[in-house]
């Protein structure tokens, strides 16, 4: 048990009602978790309001009620704490709960569009090889060491976070790379962690149905920079056109990377190959199998971030030599019919444009580029005729299908689409609404030395519809389709 007066350390108190010096079992935000003595902070969602719950949190045995309104009967032996915004108390309460744990470990936080994962996971990996007890909190997993557990969101709620920082701290992990994303930062979910650094990877199109405006989604990203203490560091690509705004109010001592304009760490491609690409950092050559210029960005994000944390570059260079794909994350394998085919996360027209260019510079002579993209439902609608365009234009054949509809009807998403395609490349799209049957009609239609690009998903391994996940993989779904038709 704690006391509850701890766990209001630092929480900005507009009111308070009853006694603050009672001991409590656990927090939740989620009535349906409150048990004998636990404390219930009432948080605004987006679709329910956790005020409305207050009561069945208090009959559950809530001791202790955290809101932004005070309902109109309070009920004796219950504390009742008002105050200005139930995310940010959450966040402290929650840190304070599992005794700050993110002071304990060199927490790194990695946002932007694209490339959090690939960035977070391959500092997970890279400090592992170095002989580091690591943590990693991103979309595909969260690894407490070499404990692994699932992950639901970018950035999981911040009694989840702080209590899998408790854990690395239990088992003395050192380093932890975190994924932050534009949401969690606006819903207080990074407030009351402490922070080493930050690392800025890019901007563009995406979450403008949340944000409503890419000003507020940048300046949203922007705070994680402004929070930072003095004596941690902020890395950004100067690259993007936003990478000097994330830097302009930060307190942290600053550094920026870059391919083609002038930064503390620079690289350049030397070769970029299917099966990988030879970059120079730092006067030095590097082999790594990772391709793409977007690849290329997160390699040198990567070495940046080691270097500042103190391990010795040779070093660097040759771990990251030996660093693999993220699974979702221009994932692929050539079938013994000579088809390359390549599954990514692209859900972003940036990363989709990102992922096709870098495949058309792979191309060496005739073969055709077949992508199989959709979009996910009941997500920013504006960017939907803008990644229809980009498949289009990009691709030889476009087949355009379900992502995650979620509660939006598949057929309508993909009309959404097919609004973005130009007259001269409507001959290059086909419209399939069964994700199964168009990865199927892809590998139809692919010839010897052929690329396929299935686009959008990349790691998931489910698809949603109306509430209901079933089963998905796009790397299986993909490699069984070429094996079943002999190619």
């Amino acid at each position: 048990m704690k006391l509850l007066k701890d766990i209001l350390y630092k929480v900005n108190l507009v009111a308070v009602s009853g006694d603050t010096n009672v001991m409590v079992n656990n927090v939740h935000f989620d009535s349906r978790k409150v048990k004998m003595d636990d404390v219930f902070v009432a948080v605004r969602g987006t679709v329910t309001d956790g005020h409305e719950y207050i009561q069945k949190a208090v009959e559950s045995g809530a001791k202790a009620v955290v809101c932004e309104e005070l309902p109109e009967i309070l009920v004796n032996g219950v504390t009742y704490l008002k105050v200005g915004n139930s995310n940010s108390a959450l966040a402290i309460i929650a840190a304070n709960f599992f005794d700050n744990p993110s002071k304990n470990l060199k927490l790194v936080g990695v946002t932007g569009t694209n490339g959090k994962t690939t960035v977070s996971t391959l500092l997970y990996n890279l400090f592992k090889k170095a002989g580091f007890k690591v943590g990693l909190i991103s979309t595909i997993k969260v690894l407490v060491n070499k404990k692994e557990y699932p992950a639901s969101l970018t950035t999981p709620d911040v009694l989840t976070i702080n209590g899998h920082l408790s854990q690395m701290n239990e088992e003395g992990v050192e380093f932890c790379f975190m994924e932050v994303s534009s949401h969690g930062i606006d819903q207080k979910r990074a407030e009351g962690l402490h922070f080493e650094g930050a690392i800025f990877t890019n901007l563009s199109h995406d979450h403008l149905d949340y944000h409503k405006t890419f000003a507020a989604y940048r300046d949203t990203k922007k705070k994680l920079f402004d929070n930072l203490p003095k004596n941690a560091f902020a890395l950004s690509n100067t690259d993007d056109k936003n990478g000097l705004v994330m830097l302009q109010n930060t307190k942290a001592k600053k550094y920026t990377y870059a391919l083609k304009s002038y930064a503390d760490y620079r690289a350049q491609i030397l070769e970029n190959q299917l099966n990988g690409q030879l970059l120079k950092i730092d006067d030095n050559e590097l082999w790594s199998k990772l391709i793409g210029d977007f690849n290329a960005y997160n390699l040198l994000a990567i070495y940046a971030t080691a270097d500042i944390l103190g391990l010795e570059k040779l070093e660097i260079l040759k771990l990251m030599s030996e660093l693999e794909n993220v699974d979702g994350r221009f994932q692929y394998f050539i079938s013994k019919g000579k088809i390359t085919a390549i599954v990514d996360y692209a859900h972003t027209p940036d990363a989709l444009k990102n992922v096709l260019m870098t495949i058309n510079t792979l191309r060496t002579g005739n073969e055709s580029v077949i992508t199989v993209v959709g979009c996910g439902g009941d997500r920013d609608k504006s960017k939907r005729p803008v990644m229809g365009h980009i498949a289009s234009e990009l691709s030889n054949q476009a087949i355009f299908t379900s992502d995650n509809p979620r509660t939006e009807p598949p057929l309508a998403i993909i009309e959404d689409m097919e609004a973005g395609v130009e007259p001269q490349n409507t001959k290059k799209v086909l419209s399939i609404e069964n994700r199964k049957q168009a990865i199927k009609a892809a590998c139809k239609l692919a010839s010897k030395n052929d690329i396929i690009l299935v686009a959008g998903k990349g790691h998931e391994t489910y698809q949603e519809t109306n509430g209901v996940r079933v089963d998905f993989d796009d790397f299986k779904e993909v490699k069984e389709a070429l094996k079943g038709l002999g190619k």
